[in-house]
């Protein structure tokens, strides 16, 4: 089982001829919207490579859509609160190449109750999973209880803030960066990434594959990146990090995971949107088919 303390964005998508510059103005081409959210993403990618997920989150008013969505789409939305601040929300920019610049207004996703956990993760098992990111509020608080009963915590430390890396650092079995980010932690914690506490560290590296850091077995494990033509690629590290932990949670070894992970994303680049571009397992398997 997965537990999902994680972000629901309502995302906007603008495709713009190219991405704006400081006081420029574009007109866009195209206008469309999704649910998202780190989160959201994550809990979907999850569900979708085979897992059962429970969400833990809140919206706001005009935001059961988004619950219903997720619930649409096979997640346990049983502990996402209704309360009255504003849903998160996402701004994004998506350039002729599929990149993307995201601006994020938290709402929500940063004033949960912190009495919301312990019902959430009661039923949790040892061996259990629990996934998190840098969206929402209880980060810490989660990953305590998560380790009380002996579940594992996967982080994804984005958006990046070394404050809050470092404060979630001591509860966690993996550590999920981009490339950026390791750069960005490594810098700020002075040593290397691979020597940084963690019992497992993923590096994505968009085009150029992932990097698997096993400091438990003391291996090391590269994959490449497949080769396609991105459309949009916003919402790939989620839908990588979300099958990456639904295919450890199912007794995967990291590189069979690792690459059902990179084709999955592999697959998301090449649709609009986030949670409804994120591919279901059996196109996975065909695809590495």
């Amino acid at each position: 089982m997965i537990f999902n303390l994680g972000s629901i964005n309502a995302d906007h998508f603008y495709r713009v001829p190219h991405l704006p510059t400081p006081g420029e103005t574009l007109t866009a081409i195209d206008y469309s919207t999704d649910l998202g959210g780190k989160g959201a993403n994550q809990s979907v990618a999850a569900v979708r490579a085979g897992s059962k997920v429970c969400h833990i989150g809140a919206v706001g008013p005009g935001g059961a859509w988004m619950v219903d969505r997720l619930t649409e789409l096979g997640v346990d939305t049983q502990h996402i609160a209704r309360i009255p601040t504003p849903s998160g929300h996402a701004i994004i920019t998506i350039d002729a190449l599929g990149e993307n610049a995201i601006v994020i207004f938290p709402g929500a996703n940063r004033m949960l109750d912190p009495t919301c956990l312990e019902p959430a993760l009661s039923s949790a098992r040892s061996g259990d999973w629990l996934m998190l990111q840098n969206e929402t509020s209880l980060q810490i608080d989660a990953a305590r209880i998560a380790r009380d009963h002996g579940m594992s915590v996967a982080y994804s430390a984005a958006p990046f803030e070394v404050d809050a890396v470092r404060a979630v650092l001591p509860y966690i079995s993996v550590l999920l960066l981009n490339s950026v980010e390791a750069q960005q932690l490594s810098k700020a914690l002075s040593q290397p990434v691979e020597d940084i506490p963690v019992p497992r560290i993923l590096i994505t590296r968009g085009s150029k594959g992932a990097t698997w850091i096993d400091r438990v077995r003391g291996e090391t494990v590269s994959i490449p990146a497949f080769s396609v033509t991105p459309i949009d690629t916003t919402g790939a590290g989620d839908t990588f990090a979300g099958y990456l932990i639904a295919g450890l949670s199912q007794d995967l070894p990291p590189r069979d995971a690792l690459i059902r992970a990179a084709a999955a994303a592999a697959l998301k680049v090449q649709q609009k949107g986030t949670t409804k571009a994120i591919p279901k397992l059996d196109q996975v398997l065909a695809f590495l088919n």
